[in-house]
């Protein structure tokens, strides 16, 4: 499988890093192909551009990232590892989705309104994600923002089987070495199955 695995974290030795880099190593060893984004790295510019937005609604200008729609029309799945920064995306992955989740990319305008999704190739959307907040703040008091905007919004212009999981560890401010440890692995067993989930969806388009 093709994957696209996008890494939103200023810091090459953060723990998001340590995430990406542990996921990388064990679908590589699995034989699947990684396109690596690391968009500090590679500078990306989250802003929507004064070109982009006016051609939003007509023939979408994307000269400014063609690059990355390519790439990510070329994936079969995605991989996002990123920290929740006030709850929300950090602001970089935030403008991937604002600029490369564009009209004749990722949708296309209904004739009566609404979305008509582009990225049916794409078999599951996978988000590694870390909080600075104990789970209960982020579920019981916050609503879970960042899982409902993913699975109700982004995996909506996926394939009608896309797989969606989310996988976070909470109040990572305060966890232990050996509950980073301990995480890490939930990783590795949780990417460790994609082989089957690839030939199952291969079953089901």
């Amino acid at each position: 499988m093709r994957l696209l695995l996008v890494v939103a974290h200023p810091l090459p030795e953060s723990y998001t890093f340590a995430i990406a880099n542990a996921a990388r190593d064990v679908l590589i060893a699995h034989g699947h192909e990684i396109d690596l984004l690391d968009l500090y790295a590679e500078d990306f510019d989250p802003r929507l551009n004064e070109p982009e937005r006016r051609s939003y609604f007509g023939d979408f200008d994307r000269s400014s990232v063609s690059d990355l729609t390519d790439r990510l029309v070329a994936a079969e799945g995605l991989l996002l590892v990123f920290p929740q920064w006030w709850f929300g995306f950090p602001a970089i992955l935030k403008g991937w989705f604002d600029r490369v989740f564009a009209p004749g990319i990722a949708f296309d305008h209904g004739p009566n309104g609404g979305l008509l999704p582009r990225l049916t190739h794409i078999q599951l959307l996978y988000a590694l994600t870390t909080t600075g907040s104990p789970w209960w703040v982020v579920k019981l008091v916050m609503g879970d923002p960042v899982r409902r905007l993913l699975r109700r919004g982004i995996a909506t212009m996926c394939g009608k089987q896309v797989r969606f999981r989310m996988l976070s560890l909470h109040d990572l401010d305060r966890a232990s070495p050996a509950k980073r440890n301990a995480h890490i692995e939930r990783v590795r067993k949780l990417l460790f199955s994609l082989p089957d989930l690839a030939l199952a969806g291969k079953r089901n388009p």
